[in-house]
């Protein structure tokens, strides 16, 4: 398994197993088999609303001594509902008691988007509080407090852009290890990988397959497809691997973390094996000649009627 170094003597492994989508039932099964497999890397979140399936397999995999603790990474985030500062550690130990553990490696605010306390998703205009109703930096100085309670030790972000994410780090006493965005060949962030490397930031790859399996009312009706495309597929052919190894292996190989949702064993042991898969320098050509700026998930689903966001001021583009 590959890692990234952290401060403190710390790594996180490259390749993990993300839940978002994972659907109550199967979500149990996919990481009791991921861990046993060898994954060593869990990525969750309230919002994904089956924590307290993925904490039972994460309890009785670490009860059956196949691992310390310490030898996994978990992952969650705070979710827009709870940005109050008074709200973050409530909402962190929510969390550490559906996941059934005393702290976690690391925790990501979900987006630089704000809801009213008690909403989970909003469905009319009041549902929603704009970005200065509570500063990112109240928010963070929560989380940074929480790192000093020892319930968690590491801290970070998702889907900020470079300009909310310098603007934070202005401000911030802790800096954030990692950004959480979406990457893949059609959507690059060549910007943003260059200014997490400049400031020793990491970042995490979602949806790094494209996530063809998202929700129909979050899909567009005439979106390209990864694993399909021809140089995907030619680069597959060439080193005897799947598409999906592929995009995964372009992932590390930009030594960025990568986090593929599965619940089928086989391809969890695929995604798994992509770590082992090496792309030459054609290769990586061939595939940065892909990006487009694409986002399968461009925040558009809070553009709702009354929301102060918009898709535009969201990326900062």
């Amino acid at each position: 398994m590959k890692f990234y170094e952290l401060p403190g003597e710390q790594r996180i492994p490259a390749l993990g197993l993300g839940t978002w989508k994972s659907a109550p039932g199967a979500v149990y099964a996919a990481v009791k088999e991921a861990i046993a497999i060898g994954y060593r890397h869990i990525d969750c979140a309230p919002a994904y609303q089956n924590e307290p399936e993925v904490g039972k397999a994460v309890a009785e995999s670490l009860a059956s001594g196949i691992m310390p603790r310490q030898d996994l990474w978990l992952t969650s985030k705070l979710w827009n509902n709870a940005h109050e500062p008074e709200q973050v550690q409530p909402a962190l130990e929510k969390t550490l008691a559906d996941l059934q553990v005393a702290y976690l490696d690391l925790y990501l605010i979900h987006w630089p988007v704000l809801f009213k306390s008690g909403v989970m998703f909003p469905r009319q205009s009041d549902d929603y509080l704009t970005l200065d109703a509570i500063p990112v930096s109240e928010t963070w100085k929560a989380l940074e407090a929480c790192v000093g309670k020892g319930l968690v030790r590491n801290i970070g972000v998702c889907n900020f852009s470079i300009k909310k994410l310098d603007a934070l780090c202005q401000k911030a006493s802790i800096r954030p290890v990692m950004n959480q965005i979406e990457l893949h060949p059609y959507l690059q962030q060549c910007a943003m990988l260059e200014y997490c490397r400049y400031n020793n930031i990491l970042l995490t790859a979602y949806s790094p397959l494209g996530s063809s399996d998202r929700p129909a009312g979050m899909k567009k009706p005439d979106e390209p497809t990864l694993l399909d495309h021809s140089v995907i597929q030619g680069i597959a052919t060439k080193h005897g691997a799947t598409p999906g190894q592929v995009l995964l292996s372009w992932g590390l190989c930009r030594q960025t973390v990568v986090i593929p949702k599965s619940v089928n064993p086989d391809r969890l042991r695929q995604n798994l094996a992509a770590a082992e898969l090496t792309l030459d320098l054609e290769d990586m050509t061939a595939i940065a000649a892909l990006d487009r700026g694409y986002r399968f998930v461009d925040g558009s689903f809070f553009e709702g009627p009354g929301s102060p966001y918009t898709v535009k001021e969201l990326w900062d583009e």
